[in-house]
């Protein structure tokens, strides 16, 4: 093998690390120093770039919708079937340009296997679940309350089970 070759394991090995705890970090609600571990994976490694959707939700909760969508859209680019990723550019792009705008340049993506999140999909995309894209925090409030005191949401232990309780904790939202 190569001394590149071993050089570019070491250093995608090195990311996969850092990437690992920016994901346990943004978990426990830290935000900002789950970025700063996504950052360093790309200095890693900057290879990774594309394939980074947890640094995505990281800057969505930093409030830096506008790199989140940027994000988001490099996941799509190289995962065309990235239902979630979609979904999270869209509630980005709504913050920063509005819902109408958003819309208008919805990410598609290819059939996802996964029965709900076609639906999810298609209510994101057609109108339906998006009041955080909406700007409506009361009712963004109650349908993730909702989410997090499901049996699903207390005791999974899924990363995105998970990101709903991050999203109350960045909202300042008490479960």
């Amino acid at each position: 093998m190569s001394a590149s070759m071993l050089s570019g394991s070491n250093s995608a090995r090195k990311a996969s690390l850092f990437v690992k705890r920016g994901m346990q970090l943004l978990v426990q609600g830290n935000v900002e120093a789950s970025l700063t571990m996504f950052e360093n994976a790309l200095l890693s490694d900057p290879r990774q770039k594309p394939y980074l959707w947890q640094r995505g939700l990281s800057l969505y909760y930093a409030n830096r919708f506008a790199e989140g969508a940027v994000q988001f859209r490099e996941d799509v680019a190289v995962n065309p079937n990235d239902t979630e990723e979609s979904i999270w550019c869209f509630i980005c792009e709504a913050r920063v340009q509005g819902v109408e705008n958003a819309r208008k340049q919805f990410l598609e993506v290819g059939q996802d296997r996964r029965p709900v999140m076609q639906k999810a999909y298609k209510l994101f995309k057609d109108g339906g679940l998006y009041h955080e894209a909406e700007g409506n925090a009361e009712d963004a409030k109650s349908a993730i309350l909702a989410a997090c005191r499901t049996p699903y949401g207390l005791r999974s232990g899924d990363y995105m089970a998970s990101l709903a309780k991050v999203h109350c904790k960045c909202r300042g939202w008490e479960l």
